[in-house]
């Protein structure tokens, strides 16, 4: 068996079903640090008032959301932006403005609406399409991280894929922490009669915001500490991964799993990023042991070693045979986005297209 061929089994079988890796974390401070957790805006219904996502809201047995499924796949997306990984991926590259973008930091991959309003627009709207006629090949020749990370293309063809990876970070038993902070200027300003006392708000405001009288802040967030771990729990659906095919080509279908395992074990496999934002910075916890686990569809689980740089000479290899596609660089075309905000353009014939066609469907 070739190197390969390694990993055919899990790409041509019933029988496996995930890889599974579960990462306990502690602050840089220690067990007992205090760090921040990503803050939310409340729901339109309100039942949600904002701030951090906690599972029940009150009392100690509880689960705080760190880090969400999106923003977790935005951090390990632009890895195939550098070397030597940007050789597994085509580089495509938006000019907007004196902006470059890389299709590995947009929004939403391949159906944002920075892509779609470029000379490209055509082509995905292609890729998209055979997509949904069981093709997937087209479009991993132009996003193939899309295929690892998910994409819809919600403003056009409607085509959904899943997420092959899906990555958390939660916090168990968090004690929630306030703080209060108290800004003093650099001189009394009012008091040495270099602005003028004034009882007006609006003035009294504008004050405050440009900095030139004292400004308490009280009882915002503190952050949390987390009395029962930290853990990043990590899900590689590998039967997720065996829905992609080529059509009818199996020789191809084939061809694209390996390319797309390749890029997944490359993603699961690689240094993960501690820095989340200010107040979390999270490295693993020696004390506690990663697992990475194989589960097979029965419920059996295997432990799973596997080397980055093993990963990534797969990929390598995969790659190759796969053929990757084309880097390129396109420029934001401000006159499609108009077209695209007023409905007149590609996407707006795609949506009606794709309307009749399910409507002549259903009759």
């Amino acid at each position: 068996m070739s190197k390969l061929e390694r990993f055919d089994k899990w790409l041509t079988t019933d029988d496996l079903a995930a890889i599974v890796i579960r990462e306990p974390l502690t602050p840089v401070e220690g067990p007992d640090g205090v760090f921040f957790p990503a803050t939310f805006a409340a729901s339109e219904d309100k039942t949600f008032p904002g701030g951090y996502n906690i599972d029940p809201p009150t009392g100690d047995k509880n689960v705080c959301l760190v880090d969400s499924v999106g923003s977790q796949a935005n951090r390990m997306e632009p890895l195939f932006a550098k070397p030597p990984y940007s050789e597994l991926v085509p580089q495509v590259v938006i000019e907007a403005g004196e902006k470059k973008v890389n299709l590995l930091e947009a929004s939403h991959r391949a159906g944002d609406a920075i892509v779609r309003c470029t000379p490209l627009q055509k082509k995905l709207q292609e890729a998209f399409s055979e997509v949904l006629r069981g093709n997937a090949v087209l479009l991993a020749k132009i996003a193939p991280t899309s295929l690892v990370f998910g994409v819809w293309d919600s403003r056009d063809t409607q085509a959904k894929l899943p997420r092959l990876i899906a990555a958390t970070i939660r916090a168990f038993d968090v004690q929630r922490l306030t703080r209060s902070a108290q800004f003093i200027p650099t001189v009394d300003y009012i008091g040495l009669g270099l602005l003028e006392d004034t009882k007006d708000k609006k003035l009294k405001d504008a004050y405050s915001e440009r900095g030139f009288i004292h400004v308490p802040a009280s009882g915002s967030h503190g952050g949390v500490i987390a009395r029962s771990g930290i853990r990043r729990d990590v899900t590689f659906s590998l039967a997720a991964l065996r829905l992609l095919s080529a059509a009818n080509d199996d020789e191809q279908t084939l061809k694209l799993r390996r390319y797309v395992l390749g890029l997944s074990l490359v993603s699961l496999t690689a240094p993960t990023q501690t820095y989340l934002r200010q107040g979390c910075n999270l490295v693993p916890d020696v004390d506690k042991p990663r697992t990475v686990e194989l589960v097979h569809t029965s419920g059996k689980r295997d432990p799973l070693t596997l080397s980055h740089d093993e990963a990534l000479t797969f990929a390598q290899l995969a790659a190759e045979a796969f053929k990757v596609g084309d880097s390129l660089t396109a420029r934001f075309d401000p006159e499609l986005a108009k077209k695209d905000i007023a409905g007149s353009g590609e996407a707006k014939q795609s949506r009606k297209s794709k309307g009749k066609a399910t409507e002549a469907k259903s009759e």
